[in-house]
């Protein structure tokens, strides 16, 4: 089994707002410009390809840096999907005569996004707000302008599958509604062997999906997901062009990552179907479920445990049976204070989070210190042991949206804890 590719693939942390100085040539008429996800340009001599556009604040430096590539006509500009870090950038290519191709499920995946736009601003930002706004402060000061955010209007959409032709250059759409939004597609270009998929596999190629995303989405489905994968596979590409970081180069590492990715997702959704069946709750599963070492990918933005839950909800729901209290407006968190105050207050609770910190227990520690947090909110040693454990935990992260939100808790719980203890 040879070494898994994403070992050698940057990460999370390494995603960052459009910066570069010039779009890097991946193929004969094909040219990437890096970004919160990479927008690519495929010339012809009949004009150009736009494939995604990035957030509108990063598309001045894509056009900037495809403009000194080619400045032929834009003829089509093509959305891989209907995130708002592929339409952003939009408006910036349109010309006269410039189509817009999605696949039919945009419209409906826009008006989604849109419902909950302001709730999913709030749960994201603490992973992209300082780096975001580094960046846009880089594109006004370079090139003078800061476009807003485009709204995507398709002109042309399609179901399944759309060929187009232009300059001598084939391109077949192919839908895949398993990837991270429904209206998602890959553009195949059938006589160079090249497959640009987006992020059909996420936002890092080799890693777990996010079946679930912390910062709020809808579930995505197992099952969907593979599907979609396999139409991929079967186009047997010799480039793979993704959304995040460089292109996967060779037919046959291709075809081996993804048979690799396809049979982690399909042990844990079967483990995770299998278990349910047995009678096992869904936190056992999230703890037993692992991958065997044949199938090892990597962790860095999806979870094998948070994907266990996400396939349990997928197909039962959110209520898991465990108790009555479950169906009702009552959190557990309700009846802490009322715990601690049995417990002889937040000093011993605290005292007892430290000892099952000190056991290697950072989540149980965490649920501790949380607890007596709820009692007495400005207790310095409840609020040293919450820090700790967020430390602990920290150090034990590989994903880059876990990481972000351990960094995020801390940052305001080492705020709390200096107003509390200001002698410190």
């Amino acid at each position: 089994m040879t070494t898994p590719l994403y070992e050698t693939r940057p990460g999370g942390f390494d995603i960052r707002p459009a910066s570069q100085p010039e779009a890097v040539r991946v193929h004969d008429a094909i040219w990437v410009s890096e970004g919160l996800s990479n927008a690519y340009l495929i010339v012809t001599p009949a004009g150009r390809v736009v494939v995604n556009t990035g957030m509108g604040f990063e598309a001045g430096v894509h056009k900037r840096n495809f403009d000194a590539v080619d400045d032929g006509p834009v003829r089509y500009v093509l959305l891989t999907q209907g995130h708002v870090d592929h339409v952003g950038g939009i408006d910036v290519f349109l010309e006269p005569g410039t189509d817009v191709v999605a696949q039919s499920g945009n419209a409906a995946h826009q008006a989604d996004d849109g419902r909950i736009a302001r709730f999913r601003a709030m749960r994201s930002s603490f992973a992209f707000a300082d780096a975001i706004g580094r960046a846009m402060r880089h594109v006004r000061e370079s090139t003078g302008d800061l476009p807003g955010q485009s709204v995507a209007n398709p002109t042309i959409t399609f179901d399944d599958r759309l060929d187009l032709e232009l300059g001598g250059l084939t391109m077949h759409l192919l839908a895949t509604p398993g990837g991270e939004t429904t209206d998602s597609m890959v553009v195949w270009l059938p006589d160079h062997g090249v497959c640009l998929a987006g992020n059909l596999f996420s936002a890092l190629f080799g890693h777990f999906p996010n079946l679930v995303t912390i910062r709020g989405d809808r579930y995505r489905e197992a099952l969907r997901f593979v599907a979609s994968l396999d139409r991929v596979r079967d186009l047997d590409a010799e480039l793979l062009l993704v959304g995040h970081h460089g292109p996967v180069t060779g037919r046959q590492t291709i075809r081996a990552e993804l048979e690799r990715l396809r049979g982690a997702v399909l042990h844990v959704h079967d483990e995770t179907v299998r278990g349910m069946n047995e009678g096992k709750d869904v936190h056992t599963l999230m703890r037993e479920i692992q991958l065997p070492e044949p199938l090892r990918v990597g962790e860095g933005y999806g979870k094998v445990s948070w994907s266990v839950r996400a396939i349990w909800e997928t197909y039962a729901g959110w209520f898991h049976h465990r108790s009555a209290t479950e169906l009702y407006d009552v959190p557990a968190e309700a009846v802490h204070t009322d715990l601690v105050a049995l417990a002889g207050g937040a000093g011993p609770v605290a005292q007892r989070a430290r000892e099952r910190l000190d056991q290697g227990e950072a989540v149980e520690a965490l649920h501790l210190s949380e607890a007596a947090l709820a009692a007495e909110p400005e207790h310095v040693g409840a609020l040293a042991i919450c820090i700790a454990a967020h430390e602990r935990l920290l150090e034990q992260s590989e994903n880059f949206w876990l990481t972000s939100f351990l960094r995020k808790q801390l940052d305001s719980l080492r705020a709390r804890h200096a107003a509390a203890d200001p002698g410190e």
